[in-house]
């Protein structure tokens, strides 16, 4: 992982955990993420039982550096600040998830947050669309939403980044050109030159200006489907394969206010690739 590439505008990412495999992906995104913003890292447990999470319990961040090649083996903890973040792990007790998170991030205020999510049925855990969507919704921040069986764009074996594709569903409200910045701004921190698809369900004429940025940052495709938006969204995502699905949302607008609700948790349950909600300014 190169260490000269421009800081994204992030200086707190939060990444609820709650042990789970699905979670171990989401760490292992908000880890690359908060090294390239220089950003400061908290890993945060809900504990709805009567006994604290262990400590050994949380994300092993010094091993996942040594294993990335990024610290070398048996580094004492005091080499994590010299890569230029803060790592903090906090445990709570509460008996409601979605609480705890948003009166974490109350006092303590983040630009994204990384979830987990798991589909519902026979899921043992905390962290499933039910919790992470009313996180996402009330926070109003930047939230990444990263799914059980998502292919995700950080590899946890040795922290490489793979963002070859990414997908953005657009419309005119909410305006997508926030979703835009911040899809380039993340592949640009990464050095990545991805191909954008900006995607537009419905009447061609409708499909939104986007600023997309110079031809030698990106490569961009604009795509007009009809059909019901979910599942337009999903079948691109899978066709391209797309790495990144990147979404300005507003909460009753436009087609993507489709995407509030039940049909958020569809598409987050069923995407191939991790999914990036920018709230709308």
């Amino acid at each position: 992982m190169p260490n000269d590439l421009p800081a994204l505008p992030i200086d707190h990412v939060l990444h609820p955990t709650d042990f789970s495999p699905a979670s171990d992906l989401a760490f292992v995104h908000a880890l690359a993420i908060a090294l390239r913003a220089r950003a400061a890292l908290t890993i945060l447990h809900i504990d709805r039982e009567a006994h604290p999470a262990a400590w050994n319990e949380f994300p092993a961040i010094r091993a996942t550096l040594e294993r990335w090649g990024l610290l070398p083996q048996g580094s004492p903890r005091n080499a994590v600040p010299k890569l230029g973040i803060q790592v903090e792990k906090v445990a709570i007790r509460d008996a409601d998830p979605v609480r705890g998170i948003l009166a974490f991030l109350d006092q303590n205020p983040a630009q994204l947050a990384v979830l987990a999510t798991h589909g519902r049925d026979g899921m043992p855990r905390w962290l499933h669309a039910a919790v992470a969507e009313p996180v996402a919704r009330e926070s109003g921040i930047m939230t990444l939403f990263v799914g059980q069986s998502a292919r995700g764009f950080v590899s946890p074996d040795d922290g490489s980044i793979s963002l070859a594709h990414v997908l953005l569903p657009a419309d005119r409200e909410p305006p997508p050109n926030a979703a835009a910045s911040v899809a380039r701004g993340l592949a640009r921190a990464f050095g990545a030159h991805p191909r954008f698809t900006l995607l537009h369900v419905g009447d061609p004429e409708d499909m939104p200006a986007v600023r997309l940025g110079p031809a030698e940052e990106a490569a961009w495709e604009r795509v007009v489907r009809r059909g019901p938006v979910v599942d337009e969204i999903l079948q691109i995502a899978a066709g391209l394969p797309a790495d990144l699905i990147v979404m300005t949302t507003r909460r009753r607008s436009g087609f993507l206010g489709a995407l509030r609700g039940s049909t958020t948790e569809r598409v987050v349950r069923h995407a191939p690739c991790p999914m990036l909600e920018i709230p709308e300014e």
